[in-house]
C-alpha cells in the first residue's frame, strides 16, 4: 500500500523557519522524483520544489528560491522541505508528491500558517 505522510507543519511568525518531512512507503522510493506542492485558500495548487530521482539538481519556484531547500534520503525513504525566512504568502497546505513516468502519488497535506 502506497503512503506519503507529511509532518512538520504549524504556525510560525514571519521570518521564521519550519522543516517539513514526508515519509514514503509502498513503492521504490529511489526511482521516483519527489516534490513539494502547496495550495493556498482560493488558489490553484502550485509546485514549490522538486528533487530528481537520480539526486540531480533540484528546482524551485521563483517565489521560494533562496529560502526553501528540498532534500531527500533514499535510504530512509524521506523527503524534506526546509523553509526559511517565511512570509505570510507562504501560508498554504503543503503536499508531498511522488512521480515516475505517468504514475504519481500524493500525501494528505500539512498546514503551514505564517502569521504574527
Amino acid at each position: 500500500q502506497v503512503q506519503l505522510v507529511e509532518s512538520g507543519g504549524g504556525l510560525v511568525q514571519p521570518g521564521g523557519s519550519l522543516r517539513l518531512s514526508c515519509a514514503a512507503s509502498g513503492f521504490t522510493f529511489s526511482t521516483y522524483a519527489m516534490s513539494w506542492h502547496r495550495q493556498a485558500p482560493g488558489k490553484a495548487r502550485e509546485l514549490v520544489a522538486v528533487s530528481a530521482s537520480g539526486g540531480g539538481r533540484s528546482n524551485y519556484a521563483d517565489s521560494v528560491k533562496g529560502r526553501f531547500t528540498i532534500s531527500r534520503d533514499n535510504a530512509k525513504k524521506m523527503v524534506y522541505l526546509q523553509m526559511n525566512t517565511l512570509k505570510s504568502e507562504d501560508t498554504a497546505v503543503y503536499y508531498c508528491k511522488a512521480n515516475w513516468l505517468s504514475v504519481s502519488y500524493w500525501g494528505q497535506g500539512t498546514q503551514v500558517t505564517v502569521s504574527s
